[in-house]
Order: structure tokens, then C-alpha cells, then sequence
């Protein structure tokens, strides 16, 4: 029996932390208190102008090869979750092989799907490898979602930072992950998106973020709870089994409303929201590998990791680390 298993994280934040009152004397209309109150964030990190996706993925990945104790050239799958690509084509994650000089030849693409895109991309990659046509896989999430941001909008602008996060997957004997689910639902869509496009070389409708966060709210709290008992299901587990919850770092109120839901204290959910803000798919791989590298995460801890995001898409892993 083939199975995938974590063999090094790596993560990367740009530039210094950007705090709540950093942003009210960048003129932002808010204030530390109403960030604070409403979604836990304290700060996150903006790329300076010029660094992309995959400069922030760059670093993120050459850190979790350098964990995995393996070299680019041995990986055979490179996927990129992102919703902020470097451009239309070609895909980040090209872009991302060429700047860490793989020339193996292997396969590479983007996933597309916001928030949850980690959790799609991972799940990819593990079906890759129990298949038995790929060995190992390099998996990153990774956003600059400052560029879309209307910071006019302090509903929205407050809410985001740029980073990446990033795994080493490999085929191994042993299990590793033993259970996902993903799903989507694109009725939902208009609660969170970006309705703008390129055309003709002009934007056309609405190029930046736009959410209606109450909506958002309650279904991120339903379907985050669903999902994680939809995989610990799939594996005959139960939530105290689970030794690490590493949810998507949205808002520390929805991040608490899942861990009650599944009868978890939060002394076992793993939390960056309140210092990276909300890095859409690299979120999950940001915190991931925090705890790892703090000790927090170690050899044979059970981890729930989940996301949710526009689309509406949402999923879950779960994994023996």
C-alpha cells in the first residue's frame, strides 16, 4: 500500500509586520480596537511593489525542500494554490519551477480555490502519489492578495496579507494522510469574489475584493464543522483524537466557533490570524509550519487541517504527521 506523508514544511512572510495602527496612519478608516474586536487581527505583511506570488513561493518551497532533506530536481509534482497569480499565463507554478531550477520535467499546474486552496491542492497531490505515478510532490500556497484590495473598504482591507506556505509530500509505507473531503457550492458566489476581469486590455467590472462578511460568517462555521467530522468519519476517528486543529486563518471568531463546535479548547487549534491576518491559501501552510518548527507539531500528532473560501469551495485533510 502506497501512502503520502509530510516529509518538510517551509514558510515566508514579506517585509515587516504592518500593524492595525500602521494602516490607520496610512489612512485607513478604522482603528486597532474595531479590527481587534471584530476578527482578532492585530497585523499582517504586504509585499513591496514588484514581489509576486511566486517570489514569496520561491522561499516558502526551497525551505520545505531544505526540511524534506531532498533536492528540487527529486520532486516529480509542483502544484501552486493561488487566487493572485503572478499573470493570466503562464501558471505560477511554472514560473515557480523554472526560479527553483527544476529540470526534471515533472508536472505543474495552479489550483484555484481561494481560501480552500491548499487543502485542494494537498488532496491532489496525495491521489497522485497513492496512484503510484508520482513519487514526490512540492505543494504551495501561496497569495499576494494586497493587490486587490480596496483600502477604501475597511470592511474588506483590514482583513488580508501576502505570504506562502509549502509541503513536501512523498510516497511512503506508512500512512500519512487518511482522509480528505472537498467540496464546493457555487451559488454562494457572490458573497466573496472579485467580479472583474481583463478584457481588451481594460478592466472590466469591479477588479477588487468584495464580501458580505455576515454571510460569509455563518457558512464558514457550518462548513468547517461538517467537514472535519466528514473526514475523521472517513478514518473511524473521533475529534478527541485529534491532537492539532489548523483551521483556515480567517477570523479568530470563526476559528473559535469551529473548535466549540467540535468539542476542541483552543490550547489545540493552531492560530496565526491575529499576526498574518487572513494569506488565503496560505493560511493553512503558514500555520502549519509555525507549529512545526516551534515544537508544537511533532512526529505522530493526528491533524485536522480545513479551509474555506470564495467559490464557495471548502475541504479538509486529515493526517498522521
Amino acid at each position: 500500500m502506497i501512502y503520502a506523508r509530510i516529509a518538510g514544511t517551509g514558510s515566508y512572510l514579506p517585509g515587516d509586520p504592518v500593524s492595525n495602527d500602521d494602516l490607520v496612519a496610512r489612512g485607513v478608516d478604522t482603528s486597532d480596537e474595531w479590527i481587534v474586536g471584530r476578527t482578532g487581527i492585530r497585523s499582517r505583511h504586504l509585499a513591496p511593489a514588484g514581489v509576486n506570488a511566486s517570489d514569496l513561493a520561491q522561499v516558502a518551497a526551497e525551505r520545505a525542500i531544505e526540511a524534506a532533506g531532498c533536492m528540487a530536481d527529486d520532486i516529480d509534482l509542483l502544484i501552486v494554490a493561488t487566487s493572485t497569480p503572478d499573470y493570466v499565463f503562464p501558471s505560477t507554478a511554472a514560473l515557480l519551477q523554472a526560479k527553483l531550477g527544476m529540470r526534471s520535467g515533472g508536472a505543474a499546474f495552479d489550483v484555484q480555490a481561494v481560501c480552500s486552496g491548499f487543502v485542494y491542492a494537498l488532496s491532489i497531490a496525495e491521489k497522485f502519489i497513492r496512484s503510484g505515478s508520482h513519487k514526490r510532490a512540492l505543494v504551495v500556497g501561496a497569495e499576494v492578495f494586497s493587490r486587490i484590495l480596496d483600502w477604501s473598504d475597511r470592511g474588506t482591507c483590514v482583513l488580508f496579507g501576502d505570504g506562502a506556505g509549502a509541503v513536501v509530500l512523498e510516497a511512503s509505507p506508512a500512512p500519512g494522510i487518511r482522509a480528505s473531503a472537498l467540496h464546493a457550492d457555487g451559488s454562494h458566489h457572490a458573497i466573496l469574489c472579485v467580479p472583474g476581469n481583463v478584457a481588451g486590455g481594460v478592466v472590466t467590472g469591479d477588479p477588487f475584493l468584495r464580501m458580505d462578511g455576515q454571510a460569509v460568517f455563518k457558512f464558514a462555521v457550518k462548513v468547517l464543522g461538517d467537514v472535519a467530522l466528514e473526514v475523521l468519519e472517513q478514518a473511524g476517528a473521533v475529534p478527541a483524537q485529534i491532537d492539532w486543529l489548523i483551521p483556515h486563518q480567517a477570523n479568530i471568531r470563526i476559528i473559535q466557533a469551529t473548535a466549540k463546535r467540535l468539542g476542541l479548547s483552543m490550547e489545540r487549534v493552531i492560530t496565526t490570524v491575529d499576526v498574518h491576518g487572513n494569506t488565503s491559501a496560505a493560511s493553512v501552510p503558514l500555520a502549519l509550519d509555525l507549529a512545526v518548527r516551534d515544537g508544537r507539531i511533532r512526529p505522530g500528532h493526528r491533524i485536522v487541517l480545513e479551509g474555506v473560501g470564495g467559490g464557495f469551495t471548502w475541504g479538509a485533510v486529515l493526517l498522521d504527521f
